[in-house]
């Protein structure tokens, strides 16, 4: 069970990466809906952030 929270937490990782590159890649071209789509990024990537945190606090639990 640990394991799978741990192969879990990596892809939430990723995730988090790859919403924070997509958004500062969003932020750099701007355009007419630059600002609109990196925010939506930004918010998706502290969504992603939270799954993390959440995740590691479930793996720290089940290792002890």
């Amino acid at each position: 069970m640990s394991v799978f929270v741990i192969i879990l937490m990596a892809i939430a990782l990723l995730l988090v990466l790859g919403t924070l590159f997509g958004g500062l890649v969003s932020m750099a071209r701007g355009g007419p809906d630059g600002p609109r789509r990196s925010n939506r990024f930004m918010r998706y990537r502290v969504l992603f952030q939270f799954l993390a945190v959440v995740l590691f606090m479930i793996a720290l639990a089940l290792s002890r």
